[in-house]
């Protein structure tokens, strides 16, 4: 698929248009119900136990919205529970036993994905995993708001 006039935007999307469906077809075989987007969470709570869902957000990277709405998804299909914490408006998200039955499961499907991304980095002869983290840290330092303003008034 080429895509001579797509921007930044529109091929960022077709990414992960063309990842996401893979991946999550892989979990369907598998006899899951469970998308890419519930890696970053059921990840946390395999590594580091219950947690609250800022803590996630924190160390995944995602926004405390992204998580919760993710969360919320997980909860309705009994990968996670909830927990009131020592602050009453604090939810402490668990994995339950299915979803720590599981994890071997998924644990495989993960490398097999993490497998079929090092081919897609040794067809494009760099790994896209760094190139995303370098422009979300140079992101980071000026941001694309920053940018675009700039952009504009060089523009003038």
């Amino acid at each position: 698929m080429t895509m001579p006039n797509a921007t930044l935007g529109t091929l960022l999307r077709s990414l992960l248009d063309q990842l996401d469906p893979a991946v999550e077809a892989e979990y369907a075989k598998l006899g899951l119900d469970y998308r890419p987007r519930f890696t970053p969470v059921i990840r946390a709570l395999a590594k580091g136990g219950p947690m609250r869902i800022k803590d996630i957000a924190a160390g995944s990277g995602l926004s405390h919205s992204a998580v919760s709405q993710t969360v919320t998804a997980l909860v309705a299909r009994d990968w996670v529970r909830l927990e009131a914490g020592e602050d009453s408006r604090e939810r402490i998200v668990h994995l339950t036993g299915y979803a720590k039955a599981q994890l071997p499961r998924l644990k495989r499907q993960w490398d097999a994905t993490a497998k079929a991304a090092a081919s897609l980095d040794a067809d494009l002869g760099l790994p896209l995993e760094q190139v995303l983290r370098d422009a979300l840290a140079a992101l980071e330092k000026t941001s694309f708001a920053q940018r675009l303003e700039r952009a504009r008034r060089m523009s003038r």
